[in-house]
């Protein structure tokens, strides 16, 4: 049986896969710590393998570029892709946000306040709980500091969206059989496209729920490190992939050291 079937499966059962949002993950975790520069033929063998047809490829490269994303150059019988000066500036935030480190210690300092935003603030009657070192370059008309002394397991369980935990539970399931994928490159560049774009849809759409605000129901206690430690398994891998060559598919250009900074911790290339 193929190793990725199941986390391939539940990624198409979730709704109607849009190959253009799992092009532009590629672009995140393959492409621009690499010269920034991928080849139809690599784009193709990649996304092949997780069951994108060229036909839906080539519609979402078409797309990508109508909508000011990426650009295109032809060397030789092959397109290459690159994100447009445009797609650069859209992507930095959202890179950041999906390779921050994860928290090594609970947060004890935390601000209620008139103001948040959706990286790290939680609704609480009215007002946004953010831990104190996330609120940075606001002035909200009403901010109070301090430690939470008392948080009931119905507080808590109320404080994480309904879709946010089911997106963590999904997530979960797939961790748990990536962690054990000990096939050929291809199949470690496959897989960590398939981590990084599930766990991308969650931190772009939720807020980071420190792990002393998560319900105790909840499967996963730590949701970043645990992402953490199985791309870290997947890396050494899928970098091989990307430095192969298979016919028109030349290698791409080493990595550069931001590849080591993802997660905080020092990756292997």
């Amino acid at each position: 049986m193929d190793p990725l079937d199941p986390v391939i499966t539940a990624l198409h059962a979730e709704s109607r896969l849009r190959v253009w949002s799992l092009v532009i993950t590629v672009f995140g975790d393959c492409v621009q710590h690499r010269g920034g520069a991928i080849s139809t033929a690599r784009l193709g063998r990649l996304l092949g393998r997780i069951g994108v047809e060229p036909g839906a490829l080539r519609t979402a490269l078409s797309r990508l570029g109508r909508d000011g994303w990426v650009e295109s150059a032809r060397k030789g019988r092959l397109s290459h892709y690159r994100l447009s000066p445009q797609g650069v500036a859209r992507f930095s935030e959202a890179t950041s946000r999906i390779y921050a480190a994860p928290r090594h210690r609970p947060v004890t300092a935390w601000a209620l306040s008139t103001e948040g935003t959706i990286q790290s603030a939680v609704p609480l009657g009215g007002l946004w709980l953010t831990p104190s070192e996330m609120v940075v370059g606001t002035k909200p008309a009403f901010r109070i500091e301090g430690q939470i002394t008392d948080l009931s397991a119905e507080l808590r369980a109320s404080l994480i969206h309904p879709d946010h935990a089911s997106a963590l539970q999904l997530l979960h399931a797939d961790l748990d059989k990536l962690a054990l994928i000990t096939a050929d490159p291809l199949s470690h560049a496959a897989a960590r496209i398939l981590l990084v774009h599930r766990w991308r849809r969650i931190v772009l759409r939720f807020p980071d729920l420190p792990q002393n605000l998560l319900p105790e129901s909840l499967a996963m206690r730590d949701p970043r490190s645990r992402v953490a430690e199985v791309y870290r398994h997947l890396t050494p891998a899928a970098e091989d992939w990307l430095d192969m060559a298979d016919g028109e598919m030349l290698p791409m250009p080493a990595p550069d050291d931001s590849l080591g900074r993802r997660f905080g911790q020092q990756l292997p290339a």
